[in-house]
């Protein structure tokens, strides 16, 4: 077996939502309900467990993955929490594969749960408390805020590009009932261009919302999905993972990342070259991280990305769409940053509505984790998804 010998056969969300009106085991609950009836799978078949580690709510719990099975009453062979920041999503899709691969469980339910705006309960112990926040430089913001800087002095930005992929990913989370309310509103390159200054050059219209909410996925063999008559299914063929890329070097480029890495591997793998692929779907917590990633993946050389999107319609029905649920900045950044992972699944399954892509021939989706000191991200993923045959 192989990473291409497991199947994604059902996937579930609930909607973002700026604060959540409901407990994270409740919208648990409600996920794994979904599924099963999606699937028609009874709830004792499931014997493994992939949480995604990317939760303020279970952060202060170290029994966390344990308690949430106990929860759900499910018993299980398998039982796992992925702790690579916003590449857990992406991550947990290859370890339940390998899992699976293993004989480690057969059936293994992927949740991805956060309810970090209603009940937050994170320490991070790290850099950031002695060399980064008393010298004024608050959180991402100002780190992204620094990056844009320097790749400005190197190469030049043009911020009514970055406003092009804000505009762009709005325009999906308009169509996209799952998106947080708060932001399914239409804008403008002029009224990115005209948002509030966070942490120049980073603008309000920039920075993505944290939010509540849960999604999660099933994955099976694939001969298992064809022995229950699981159809529609969605394969991943290629898988890539860069943890503290350039962790040993005094200074670095801080506009390359792993993603050149993870996602060489992960094409590699599928068989595919980066010409071949059909919709992006790409971890944004910030809109120049977007930008930044079309160049580490290689669709353009580096400091031409504000080129490359100027000639590219980057919608839901252009010639490479982008995030056709909205990406995080649009959707809201919620259920463990796994949106852009589950809307690429959605798309390849043909059930994306009105912002249904034409072609579905495959999905680029990656994932981001952590802001290292005085570098570019801590872990860089890139995953490959195609259609079922």
């Amino acid at each position: 077996m192989s990473l291409r010998d497991s199947a994604i056969v059902a996937y579930a969300e609930t909607k973002v939502m700026d604060m959540s009106d409901r407990d994270v085991w409740v919208l648990d609950a409600e996920i794994l309900e979904s599924l099963l009836v999606k699937t028609g799978i009874e709830k004792a078949e499931i014997d493994g467990l992939v949480l995604a580690g990317l939760t303020s709510t279970g952060a202060g719990n170290v029994f966390w993955a344990q308690t949430t099975a106990d929860q759900l009453g499910l018993e299980v062979d398998f039982c796992e929490q992925v702790h690579i920041g916003g590449c857990s999503a992406a991550g947990s899709v290859a370890r339940a594969a390998m899992a699976i691969d293993a004989g480690l469980c057969n059936i293994a339910f992927l949740l991805f749960a956060d309810t970090g705006r209603r009940e937050n309960n994170t320490t991070e112990r790290s850099y950031r408390r002695e060399w980064i926040e008393p010298y004024g430089l608050m959180g991402p913001p100002g780190a992204f805020g620094l990056l844009s800087k320097r790749y400005e002095s190197q190469f030049g930005l043009d911020y009514e590009m970055l406003g092009k992929l804000a505009v762009t990913q709005r325009n999906h989370a308009v169509m996209n009932e799952n998106a947080c309310e708060k932001l399914r509103k239409p804008i403008t390159i002029d009224d990115y261009m005209n948002s509030r200054m966070i942490a120049d050059p980073i603008r309000l219209l920039d920075c993505v919302m944290p939010a509540d909410g849960a999604a999660g996925l099933i994955m099976m063999s694939k001969a298992m999905a064809k022995k229950k008559g699981l159809t529609k299914t969605v394969i991943p063929i290629g898988y890539g993972e860069r943890t503290n890329y350039g962790g040993a070097m005094n200074l670095v480029d801080t506009s390359l990342s792993g993603h050149q890495a993870a996602g060489a591997k992960a094409l590699k793998q599928a068989g595919i070259g980066i010409k071949d692929v059909a919709s992006f779907h790409p971890y944004d917590d910030f809109i120049i991280a977007i930008m930044l990633q079309y160049e580490n993946f290689g669709f353009c050389k580096q400091g031409q990305g504000c080129d490359f999107i100027r000639d590219n319609d980057l919608s839901f029905s252009g010639n490479l769409p982008l995030n056709t649920g909205g990406g995080q900045i649009s959707a809201g950044q919620a259920a463990c940053s796994s949106h852009n992972l589950i809307e690429s699944v959605r798309q390849l399954m043909g059930e994306g509505g009105k912002r249904q892509m034409k072609n579905i021939k495959n999905a680029l989706n990656t994932g981001i984790g952590w802001i290292n000191y005085g570098r570019n991200w801590g872990t860089s993923a890139a995953l490959v998804l195609v259609p079922g045959e």
